[in-house]
């Protein structure tokens, strides 16, 4: 295992150019993940992510098999699931994850179908599902950091009334926000956020940065923002440690990456001041502790009064 000042060497190092282009790709998209998945993990729309994150595929395969831009391809499939679950969900005799559950399936039978033309198909394939750090060209690099920085932007201008419908949609409803066309945006949202995942995370895994770092900084604190600030930094923090530790042991980076925000939401969900476990045990045994001890100290006060109130009062003397 070569040591952090090693790492920091092979970053710097030209001749390999591609290990610090994997890491600005899952830096940015662990801050844009991290963002998006605190609207994720507070409306409970992780299946939804899930569903997004697969229906980038056809897309994919698509500009992988005519040589085109991946990231361009798969916004375009992830933005057309995304405005047809929104829509189809409207429909009251069909439940938002009958949908969803649809398209989860077609969608990534239709990808697998599409680079099945492809020369190499088993290693695209398992390029496509668990990520690389190797072969990212330049232009999707600059791609990546454009439309993460627009998207951010997008979140910002749009954050209270996507806060609304996420906390009490028939609120927002009532207030008259545009319910339908939020939906529209978060969904669109989350289709960009995993397609400027999916080189160096995989297709598979995914969801994992959107949904992860999301929980357990929603197990840290009650604020949501800071729950938007501390979600991106576990999710930077695990690329971080993710992409040392495969180029380190020669392990898959997209599953280590994975493996460290899901340790990080582990230690959340044990360490957490308040709501972890260890807080909530202490909790339930310190409560009925301080209760009875509140308790025996307000019948030692009251009994207290009570024999003050009853003692024999001394008459008082008057001079003559």
């Amino acid at each position: 295992m070569i040591s952090p000042i090693d790492f920091i060497h092979d970053l710097l190092n030209p001749d390999l150019a591609f290990l610090s282009k994997a890491l600005i790709i899952a830096l940015c998209s662990s801050v844009v993940c991290g963002v998006i998945g605190t609207y994720v993990v507070l409306r409970g729309m992780a299946f939804i992510g899930d569903a997004v994150a697969h229906a980038v595929f056809p897309g994919l395969a698509v500009a992988f098999v005519i040589q085109g831009n991946l990231v361009l391809g798969g916004a375009i499939a992830g933005v057309l699931t995304a405005v047809l679950i929104a829509l189809l969900s409207q429909n009251r005799r069909l439940k938002e994850d009958g949908v969803i559950g649809v398209f989860f399936v077609g969608a990534f039978a239709l990808g697998i179908v599409i680079i099945s033309f492809s020369p190499g198909y088993a290693g695209s394939l398992q390029q496509f599902l668990f990520g690389t750090i190797v072969g990212i060209p330049d232009e999707d690099l600059v791609t990546v950091i454009v439309t993460g920085i627009i998207l951010l932007l997008v979140l910002f201008v749009l954050h209270k009334e996507l806060v609304a419908a996420t906390l009490d949609r028939e609120m927002a409803r009532a207030s008259g926000l545009p319910v339908m066309a939020l939906d529209l945006v978060l969904y669109v949202a989350v289709a960009v956020a995993v397609v400027i995942s999916v080189q160096t995370i995989g297709n598979v895994l995914v969801l994992a940065l959107l949904v992860t770092p999301a929980a357990a900084a929603r197990l840290l604190t009650d604020s949501l923002g800071r729950m938007m600030v501390i979600a991106p930094v576990i999710g930077g923090c695990s690329a971080l440690v993710g992409l040392y530790l495969s180029w380190s042991l020669d392990l898959p980076t997209g599953g280590t990456i994975v493996l460290v925000a899901t340790a990080a939401f582990v230690l959340a969900w044990v360490l957490a001041p308040r709501h972890g476990a260890i807080a909530r045990w202490r909790a339930g045994r310190i409560q009925p502790e301080d209760e009875a001890l509140l308790g025996a100290a307000t019948a030692a006060t009251a009994e207290t009064r009570t024999e003050t109130l009853n003692a024999p009062r001394t008459p008082a003397t008057t001079s003559n």
